[in-house]
């Protein structure tokens, strides 16, 4: 049976973080200086990746299991490849805790639909961080104010010269497996999420998926989908550019189009130039930030409060999505 998830103290929350690889250790260092949410302790089955983390923020309680990290939190969050993810949800939720998941909620889309039937009412909440995207929120106020005018095509493009990413060959070894990895999981779902907070949800007409090494993930995808009404179409490449990361999310419409550019560029197009949000900042300096406002909901979730994360429901249509584009 699934307990409550207890509320934080008047001393701030108590946040465990299951996994120490890159989304643990980003959000571990978003929470340093927040003096209401405190680390309840971290654990990862690799003791090298805990003793640098030590090293280079002192301090860091580490704790010897996952079901320590649960017993010693007021809200879990689970960064562990995603396989694992709604074991530890699971155990989290029926210890009372509230959970705060990486993407995708999971791979399975059976054992995901199940997850959503135990969990109903549950607190948790998936970290979709566009959820508190300062870009977004720009992109969202020039749509209601009529940029666009109604929309009636959303592009998503997405392109990497290399996958994994050059920062993530860490994590290759389940990054780069069509089992769990691939950009569409790690990359695509993020603006899927967005489309469907947006403009409604998902719904697939059509999909393709290259994968040239059977034993490597997706290297191309293509897709037509509608999120609500709006008609959207995907396209995403890896090995046709030289950049790392590109990626944009076009909205257009009779009066004009908007989009979001490398993650945290909003632009609206004027004549025949983008123009960037004259507020907007690079992206590694918009992420802390971003993850900081994050975790600032998670505490309101974890009280029970109303709060702007991407639901378990949300998570679970994208990841119904994603799943069908990398069947087809």
């Amino acid at each position: 049976m699934i307990r409550p998830a207890i509320a934080s103290t008047s001393d701030g929350m108590e946040l465990g973080i299951i996994g120490a690889g890159i989304m643990g250790e980003r959000l571990l260092r978003a929470a340093q200086g927040q003096s209401s949410i405190h680390i309840a302790g971290i654990w990862d089955p690799a003791p090298d990746t805990l003793a640098r983390l030590v090293a280079e923020l002192p301090g860091t309680p580490t704790l010897p299991s996952p079901d320590s990290v649960i017993a010693a939190a007021d809200c879990v969050y689970i960064a562990s490849p995603p396989a694992s993810h709604l074991g530890h949800a699971r155990a989290a939720l029926a210890a009372g805790k509230a959970v705060f998941c990486e993407k995708p909620l999971s791979v399975d889309v059976a054992d995901g639909k199940r997850f959503l039937t135990e969990t109903a009412g549950s607190r948790i909440a998936v970290n979709f961080p566009f959820a508190s995207s300062l870009a977004v929120a720009q992109l969202t106020h020039w749509l209601s104010e009529g940029a666009t005018g109604t929309p009636n095509a959303l592009a998503i493009t997405v392109a990497f010269a290399t996958w994994p990413r050059g920062w993530q060959h860490a994590a290759a070894s389940w990054l780069d497996r069509p089992e769990q990895g691939g950009f569409t999981r790690e990359v695509v779902s993020h603006f899927l999420f967005l489309a469907r907070r947006l403009f409604g949800p998902l719904t697939l007409r059509d999909a393709h998926a290259a994968f040239p090494d059977a034993a490597r993930s997706e290297r191309a995808i293509t897709a037509r989908l509608q999120a609500g009404t709006l008609p959207v179409t995907l396209t995403g490449t890896v090995g046709q550019t030289p950049e790392d990361d590109l990626n944009s999310f076009t909205v257009s419409g009779p009066n004009g189009s908007v989009r979001l550019r490398n993650w945290a560029t909003a632009e609206r197009l004027a004549g025949q130039d983008w123009q960037p949000d004259p507020n907007a900042i690079p992206h590694v300096q918009a992420r802390p930030l971003v993850l900081q406002r994050q975790l600032e909901s998670v505490a309101r979730m974890t009280r029970g409060e109303p709060h702007p994360l991407a639901t378990a429901t949300e998570a679970f249509e994208v990841q119904t999505v994603v799943e069908a584009i990398l069947r087809s």
